[in-house]
């Protein structure tokens, strides 16, 4: 079912008018810096059709005369006219996430929208980490802390049985998101969305976590100048910033182990380049003994695995 109920395609226009406003749209992404235009423009095209990329790929291949491409969207003047407003919005580099309204992580369609950090592949780190320290435990908790769109603790929560996750945000409308993504993934149940700053809004008589995640801000305020239009003007800055040397959030973390994490259990953080050494020395003041650094997909040193001492 696609996300939006109303992007459905009615078969009147043959899928040439499709290829020629896919082609225009590119070249019009390109003269405003889009690097991935022409992935942009069929991923739009796909979004205001209601349907997969591939049918979409399935029809321009049709009409170049390849045989045996089932499945080939039809477009009509009403898919035409959401497909160009959605360029329009693209061309101002505004997120393709937040012009199509969800963004795939580990294997599920999560929907976001603007107020909400967008998932990154990068992230993903962070679930394999997870995942790996859970692995033939059983009834374990988590904290998730600046929790998003729900990405981490939604990708916990299904690759597990009997974990509970309390995922956290400042933001409300990123816990709104976040709650609806776990009901769509079926396990809203087991996650407890709460909002407050770090650990203040926790109750103060319950018991510490086995494991805490997060995802923080860690970008340094004086870089924050330099990211991509689509990063700097569109996405929160609440979810970005990590304050003057992009440590902030950090310091809040390992100042809360010694009250919320069990013993033997783990903190589990993303990080900027060139963070690792700085955040290591941090978890390790704290009183974790051993720490472990991981690397995402483009060997950037991402995530900091920190175990208490027991």
């Amino acid at each position: 079912m696609p996300m939006n109920p109303e992007a459905v395609a009615q078969p009147h226009r043959p899928s040439r008018e499709a290829a020629a406003a896919i082609a225009a749209a590119s070249a019009r992404l390109a003269l405003t810096g889009v690097v991935s235009a022409r992935l942009d423009a069929e991923l739009l095209m796909a979004a205001a059709a209601g349907v997969s990329r591939v049918t979409v790929i399935a029809g321009l291949a049709e009409m170049a005369g390849f045989p045996g491409m089932a499945g080939a969207a039809q477009i009509d003047a009403a898919v035409i006219g959401r497909f160009e407003r959605m360029v329009a919005r693209r061309e101002a580099r505004e997120p393709i996430a937040y012009i199509v309204g969800r963004r795939e992580f580990y294997s599920l369609e999560l929907a976001v929208r603007p107020g909400v950090l967008i998932p990154r592949p990068e992230t993903e780190t962070v679930v394999q980490a997870a995942l790996d320290f859970l692995r033939s435990r059983l009834n374990v908790t988590v904290l998730d802390m600046g929790t998003g769109s729900g990405a981490i603790a939604i990708a916990i929560a299904k690759n597990t049985a009997t974990t509970r996750v309390v995922a956290l945000d400042i933001s409300k409308v990123s816990l709104e998101v976040a709650a609806e993504n776990a009901q769509r993934h079926g396990c809203a149940d087991r996650i407890t969305f709460q909002q407050g700053d770090c650990f203040a809004s926790l109750d103060r008589n319950g018991p510490p976590f086995d494991l805490i995640v997060s995802n923080p801000p860690y970008i340094p305020e004086a870089e924050l100048a330099t990211l991509a239009s689509e990063i700097r003007d569109f996405e929160p800055r609440i979810a970005l910033e990590g304050g003057r040397d992009g440590m902030d959030f950090y310091r809040k973390i390992a100042r809360g182990t010694a009250r919320w994490l069990a013993r033997g259990g783990e903190v589990i953080v993303e990080l900027g380049a060139g963070q690792a050494d700085a955040v290591e020395m941090m978890m390790r003041a704290a009183g974790c003994d051993i720490s472990v650094r991981m690397r995402d997909l483009s060997g950037v040193e991402r995530v900091v695995r920190s175990r208490r001492a027991l």
